[in-house]
């Protein structure tokens, strides 16, 4: 492999293993520039707080309810599906952003919770890449890209009382469009800056948003695409990366099979 494609691979998963692929490591410094306190994180479902009598009786499901309805192996062809565990996820109190508007954005892009669900589930799903595609060509740069195309995709539930699903969408849906110009967030203690923020198109659940998000950490630039779909008082975030797109912020497609498999599940 090329000493630079080395380098770009290390970068990208230093970079994402606070959401994706090692141990989230917790911030050893204050939030001194954030829009959001250090050890505290924004409450999308308690937004518009004074709701009286107009706020629904819909009720969250129950943690062994979004059990049922998370992927699981055998779910979507050619995927690996696991439980997230500590090694996987980052919490919301260590994901913090220079404007106060982009903290929900940033909270489920690097797969933390948005707010405080009464429930929530994690799965991990990588994809296989093709066998032998890495053979087809004598070209070292498609080679390595076809060895690596590779999309981890992070799946988070989050089940909420009354409106809350409504009014995460709702105001993760506001973010994107507020810090579509760029923002910097802090992941456990790592900077990065989000450049651009571009909206994409997908189906699923009763509503759904996507977005194409441009990443620059390190002098290195990367994509990462952010899904959310409601169906009923749940919330289904998945962030994604590609390895092979993380050549000076390539681009790769949504994980369509990944989202039309949990928005089966939670129908």
């Amino acid at each position: 492999m090329r000493p630079t494609a080395i380098r770009r691979t290390a970068v990208a998963a230093t970079v994402m293993s606070l959401a994706l692929f090692t141990a989230a490591c917790g911030s050893d410094s204050e939030d001194k520039d954030s829009g959001k306190a250090a050890g505290s994180s924004a409450q999308p479902s308690e937004k518009g707080a004074d709701k009286g009598a107009d706020q629904s009786s819909a009720k969250a499901l129950s943690a062994a309810e979004l059990e049922k309805v998370s992927l699981a192996q055998g779910d979507v062809a050619g995927h690996k599906i696991s439980k997230a565990g500590p090694a996987d996820a980052i919490d919301a109190k260590d994901v913090t952003v220079d404007k106060a508007a982009c903290d929900v954005f940033a909270d489920l892009l690097m797969g933390a919770k948005a707010g405080s669900p009464a429930a929530s589930t994690q799965r991990k799903v990588v994809s296989e890449p093709k066998k032998g595609a890495d053979k087809d060509t004598a070209d070292p740069e498609k080679a390595f890209k076809a060895a690596f195309d590779i999309t981890t995709t992070l799946t988070t539930l989050a089940s909420y009382d009354g409106k809350g699903a409504e009014e995460t969408l709702a105001s993760l849906r506001t973010a994107a469009t507020d810090c579509a110009g760029g923002f910097t967030l802090t992941a456990a203690g790592s900077k990065q800056k989000v450049a651009t923020i571009t909206e994409e198109q997908v189906e699923g659940g009763e509503e759904a948003a996507a977005w194409k998000v441009a990443v620059e950490a390190d002098g290195e630039k990367m994509t990462l695409k952010l899904i959310a779909l409601r169906q009923g008082t749940t919330v289904a975030s998945l962030s994604a990366m590609n390895l092979a797109a993380m050549d000076d912020g390539g681009d790769f497609g949504l994980p369509t099979a990944v989202v039309d498999a949990q928005a089966k599940k939670l129908a």
